[in-house]
């Protein structure tokens, strides 16, 4: 439990943008201190991954204090490849925890859609070991998942249909959303003919390039929406170091951690966040985190319990696959969305006055996951 509490919240739209990584950051910040009621902000800190290497800008932290006029306050940029808004949101937990600070704003950013695809991808292979024989032999994020997918329909009983609905859900779920990436609907169909990527992922199993921010006020001062817990855990950095390819340990440990610290379990979990960079990840990241049986999450997909209908909706916002993925800021756009459905105006609103939430954001093929718990109070 801590004693830290969502003020505000404030998030662009998610696609190709015309405004620069500057301005996404600022506006979403600018709509998070306004949701707040314009508190006087102790610190900042940025999560952004390839800020300096494809927009050639960094010092992100302190432009948003600068150009905000918040004011000769500490600022910190933090980096943990996909992750690296997750880790923001928890490092600005453990600076209001310490009790050096009592409110914190956090944000995110990215601006992709402006390079080219090999700059974008050159850049994103470099959350992976670089020195390892696997980078060098080829193996890329979409091939590592690739290959769990692979094994996975080997050893049950699934099969690219499986993770098609998975695609398909999500877009649904975007499609309803009105600052997601895709709004433009889709079928079963037309996902299962799209282009393979790598198979047996195609084209709409894969999360996009995606430019976009997100930004969260917290703070010591109690409020509605309360952080229940947050966690953090490092993984295998190369494929040949996992245990078992159908797990991915970060995400169970981080899991684990948050609902401990939390005084829960996954059964009471009403709402979730799961970072979907593949549909196979999804899927995978289900199991991890309890919410159905180990080689089993599939089956959950097929009998419709992570739709927004469904007993545990996973993705309301339409996850990385739909709503997008600019990658420092896809953690914090989780938590946008979890805020929103605990406060009763989410875009695909579960039913039922959903108490706790759960956003889980990964980095790497596994070297990080984050885990935060949130509870309406």
């Amino acid at each position: 439990m801590t004693n830290v509490y969502v003020h505000g919240i404030g998030m662009t739209k998610f696609g190709k943008l015309d405004s620069s990584l500057k301005e996404l950051l600022l506006e979403a910040s600018t709509e998070a201190l306004n949701d707040a009621g314009r508190p006087k902000i102790d610190a900042v800190f940025v999560g952004n991954f390839m800020g300096g290497s494809i927009s050639n800008q960094e010092i992100l932290g302190a432009l948003i204090a600068n150009d905000l006029g918040l004011g000769y306050i500490p600022s910190t940029k933090v980096e943990g490849a996909c992750a690296s808004g997750g880790i923001a949101f928890r490092q600005g937990i453990l600076a209001v925890l310490s009790g050096e600070y009592e409110t914190v704003l956090v944000a995110g950013v990215e601006k992709m859609k402006h390079a080219s695809t090999p700059d974008v991808t050159q850049a994103i292979n470099s959350a992976m070991d670089t020195t390892s024989t696997e980078k060098h032999a080829g193996l890329t994020f979409p091939g590592f998942f690739g290959v769990l997918a692979n094994r996975y329909f080997y050893e049950t009983g699934a099969s690219k249909e499986h993770l098609a609905r998975v695609a398909l859900k999500n877009r649904e779920n975007g499609v309803r959303n009105p600052l997601a990436q895709f709004p433009k609907p889709t079928s079963l169909e037309e996902i299962l003919a799209a282009r393979m990527i790598t198979d047996p992922l195609g084209l709409f199993d894969c999360s996009p390039m995606t430019d976009g921010a997100a930004a969260i006020v917290i703070s010591r001062k109690k409020s509605p929406i309360h952080v229940r817990s947050s966690a953090q855990v490092s993984g295998p950095t190369q494929m040949q170091d996992a245990v078992d390819l159908l797990s991915i340990p970060a995400i169970g440990e981080s899991g684990r951690l948050a609902y401990e610290k939390a005084g829960v379990g996954p059964e009471d979990i009403d709402v979730i966040e799961i970072h979907d960079c593949f549909s196979m990840t999804e899927i995978i990241a289900t199991e991890e985190l309890g919410f159905f049986n180990r080689l089993e999450g599939w089956k959950a997909v097929e009998e419709g319990r992570t739709k927004v209908t469904g007993d545990k909706p996973v993705n309301t916002s339409g996850g990385l696959l739909s709503r997008g993925h600019p990658i420092g800021a896809t953690g914090i756009a989780q938590l946008y969305q979890l805020v929103r459905q605990l406060r009763g105006n989410a875009a695909n609103q579960v039913a039922d006055n959903p108490r706790l939430a759960l956003a889980q954001n990964l980095g790497g093929t596994g070297s990080y996951s984050t885990v935060h718990i949130l509870e309406r109070v």
